[in-house]
């Protein structure tokens, strides 16, 4: 999820303005949904100024406990292992490459950062169209971290599960990677009537890679009219994860190995 507060100052080359979403109104959500630990993630709004997500982190963290908030933050080949070291000890376990429009880090920074963060265990958040994954593929397979993908792969717009593009998604995940089960309607065209056209790729995600999927609410659904409510995410994820044991797979255990999470028997879900 993400936070966004007019009281810090975009990035010149921010292309998405979205209203205030604070530690304050993250927290009706988490409570309506039973969330217990939460992953922030550094919007393209602020480029590489974390600060927004940082104090949002520890508002959560004195608030919720330092356990139970991790972030994935964007930084570039100039930051400093001190920088690096400072952002772990906050609780970052990630960095984030956008590559679509609004994106403050490119292609050319993706190697010499994931060298850089490999040393503290992250791993590189990718969002970027899914149809360009064939291409890019012996890249991100060489990268000398995990690699997780956002929004099922963000195929724009959405291919079949036969598509070469799908199967590249599967190739990394399986490899070397993670993928989110997250915002359908980034990618969907047929709409948000159940998101039909994205339903068999996060389907068949989960049944060949459900040790390797996270959920994902995407709070505060940046960019979009539509709002979803709690009501909504809930039913959306109980429809695409319909098993107790994928569900604690998918929401319990295994954000706890991706993002470092201490374990935890009592815990029932995660955000990220």
């Amino acid at each position: 999820m993400h936070f966004y507060d007019e009281r810090y100052p975009a990035s010149p080359d921010a292309v998405l303005f979205p209203p205030d979403a604070t530690p304050a109104l993250y927290d009706t959500l988490r409570r309506s949904l039973n969330i217990d630990r939460t992953v922030v993630v550094q919007p393209t709004t602020y480029g590489l100024d974390n600060t927004c997500q940082l104090d949002g982190m520890a508002q959560l963290a004195e608030s919720n406990g330092t356990d139970s908030v991790r972030g994935v933050m964007v930084i570039d080949a100039s930051t400093s292992s001190e920088e690096l070291a400072r952002l772990h000890a906050a609780g970052v376990r990630g960095a984030r490459f956008h590559m679509l429009p609004g994106g403050a880090v490119g292609w050319d920074q993706l190697a010499p950062v994931a060298a850089a963060i490999a040393e503290f265990g992250w791993h590189v958040q990718l969002q970027m169209n899914g149809r360009d994954l064939p291409d890019r593929l012996p890249q991100l397979l060489g990268l000398p971290t995990e690699v997780v993908v956002d929004h099922v792969g963000r195929f724009m717009p959405p291919v079949t599960i036969n598509d070469d593009a799908f199967l590249a998604l599967l190739t990394l995940v399986e490899t070397n990677g993670w993928v989110k089960i997250s915002a359908p309607y980034e990618s969907s065209v047929s709409g948000p009537d159940g998101y039909s056209d994205v339903e068999p790729l996060a389907t068949a995600l989960l049944e060949r890679v459900g040790d390797r999927a996270v959920w994902a609410t995407n709070w505060p659904h940046p960019g979009q009219a539509h709002q979803l409510g709690p009501d909504e995410l809930a039913t959306l994820a109980n429809r695409w994860i319909p098993n107790t044991e994928l569900a604690r797979r998918i929401l319990v255990e295994n954000p706890t190995r991706l993002y470092d999470f201490p374990e935890s028997s009592t815990l029932e879900t995660q955000e990220t």
